[in-house]
This record gives structure tokens, C-alpha cells and sequence, in this order.
């Protein structure tokens, strides 16, 4: 199978990388599609800056025959189309040259939705990583022996299908660069948002102070941080209760309260 030149890792910036800067390296059909929502706001300015960095390994060079052919049909039957395992293979390889043989230095991810759900602390591990490689599925999803063959970690954003992986990876992305230090710029936000101690956040309110009849608690005006903090823990509480039963008693059970307690607050 020939490889040309466009199959190699593109850097979609070409400016200056800061040394060690966290790398996220994207197997995909569709490298147009990238960096799309991470090229603005924050995640954008970073990647300007160096901060991290982002590349595309194209996909379809790494097809057979004269059209480059990159699937077929799955084996035993059944709709749709498969990701070859060669094909994959040969992508992978191609992308882990230069980077880390270990995992837990360099995670190798395919997005999909059989994977294990991704959350916050998924998120916490993979921004301490030096980088990561991301391959984005389409059709009916990969053939397993690539997956297998080169121990590939399959992640999922929820139970839900999507066409293909740009979307999920771009997510999966957003969520670990921002935990990398100087991206946010302000590290203590997410010390405070939502899964950082396995509660949901806290309403949070700014000016003016009477919008529509509606008007922020006095206690947030009142000047006394002990307090605030307070009332901030208690409505993270009040609300993970309500909308996440799940979060609410792995808390409890880490906190170590009855996790099957239904004590209301």
C-alpha cells in the first residue's frame, strides 16, 4: 500500500510551539474539518500562542487501490461500511511516529459510542499527558483487529450516535485543553465549574441586579465570602441532587455518606 506525503501529521499553524507544549494528533477522512470550533475564543488563542498544539493525519491516503478505497462491507453481513483494519493500522502508525510508546504519556482514543464515558477526570488525565492521538471513525465504525492490534482506548461521549468523530473529538479536545496551565488563564475557574469535586456548579449571576423581576440572591451581594461559600456548596449540592441521582451518590460515597441516602437538603 503506498503512503504519500499528505498521509504525515499537518500542524494546522506552523507558528512556533512552546517547548512540551500538549499535542493532539487527529486521524480523520475529513482534516478540513479541523480546527473548527477550537480555533476561536481561548482554545484559538492558545493554539496562536503555542500553548498546545493540533494535527491532522489525513485518512484516505492510506487507502487501496486507484480510489483509495478506505472501507468495506462488514464481514458476515449487515448495512453500511467498515473502516479497514489495514488501513487504520497503517494511519496509526503513522501517527505514533515520534510520540511515546506508553499510554499513560500518549493515550491513543477512537470515539465511539460502545467506548467508556468521558468525564472531567478523563479529561484531568489526558491534559497530563504529553499529547494524545484521536482516530474519528465513520460508517459503521472500525474494524476491531485494528483496535485490538494497537490497544487502542475507545471513549464515548454519551449514548448517542453521531455521522462520524470530528465532532466528538473536537469536544473530547475543548475539554482537556482547557485544564492545561496558562490556556484558561485563570486556573482557579476550574477548580470551581462543574465535576471538579463531582458536583454540578452553582448558579451564577452578574449584573444588572433586578433583570425581569428577577434578582440575584442577596447573599452573593453581601460581601461575606464565608458566607458565599456557603451557599455556593449547598446550591452544587441542591442541584446534582435534582438533575444527576448518579453524581450525587458517588459524592455522598466519596464523602463518605450513604450513597443510597435519600435525605433531602
Amino acid at each position: 500500500m503506498s503512503i504519500n506525503a499528505s498521509a504525515h501529521p499537518r500542524d494546522l499553524t506552523g507558528r512556533p510551539r512552546v517547548k512540551g507544549a500538549w499535542t493532539a494528533r487527529v486521524i480523520t477522512l475529513f482534516p478540513e474539518t479541523f480546527p473548527g470550533v477550537l480555533g476561536h475564543s481561548l482554545t484559538g488563542r492558545a493554539l496562536e500562542e503555542g500553548l498546545w498544539a493540533l494535527e491532522t493525519v489525513a485518512l484516505r491516503p492510506f487507502g487501496d487501490g486507484r480510489h483509495k478505497n478506505v472501507d468495506d462491507t462488514p464481514a458476515g453481513g449487515g448495512a453500511g461500511m467498515v473502516l479497514r483494519a489495514d488501513v487504520v493500522g497503517a494511519a496509526l502508525e503513522q501517527a505514533a511516529d515520534g510520540t511515546p510508546a506508553d499510554p499513560a504519556r500518549w493515550p491513543v482514543v477512537y470515539l465511539s459510542p460502545r467506548g467508556k464515558p468521558f468525564d472531567q477526570s478523563m479529561a484531568a488525565r489526558f491534559s497530563r499527558s504529553e499529547g494524545m492521538t484521536l482516530l474519528c471513525g465513520r460508517f459503521e465504525g472500525v474494524d476491531e483487529r485494528a483496535l485490538e492490534e494497537y490497544a487502542v482506548e475507545e471513549v464515548s461521549l454519551g449514548d448517542f450516535v453521531l455521522t462520524g468523530g470530528e465532532i466528538a473529538a473536537q469536544a473530547l479536545i475543548d475539554a482537556t485543553v482547557r485544564l492545561i496551565p496558562r490556556v484558561l488563564g485563570n486556573q482557579a475557574s476550574t477548580e470551581e465549574e462543574s465535576f471538579s469535586d463531582g458536583l454540578l456548579e452553582h448558579p451564577q449571576y452578574t449584573r444588572p441586579a433586578v433583570w425581569k423581576g428577577r434578582t440575584i440572591p442577596d447573599i452573593l451581594l453581601s460581601g461575606h465570602h464565608a458566607n458565599i461559600a456557603t451557599w455556593r456548596r449547598d446550591m452544587a449540592e441542591r442541584l446534582t441532587q435534582k438533575r444527576r441521582p448518579d453524581l450525587w451518590r458517588a459524592y455522598r460515597a466519596k464523602h463518605g455518606r450513604d450513597p443510597d441516602g435519600d435525605q433531602e437538603l
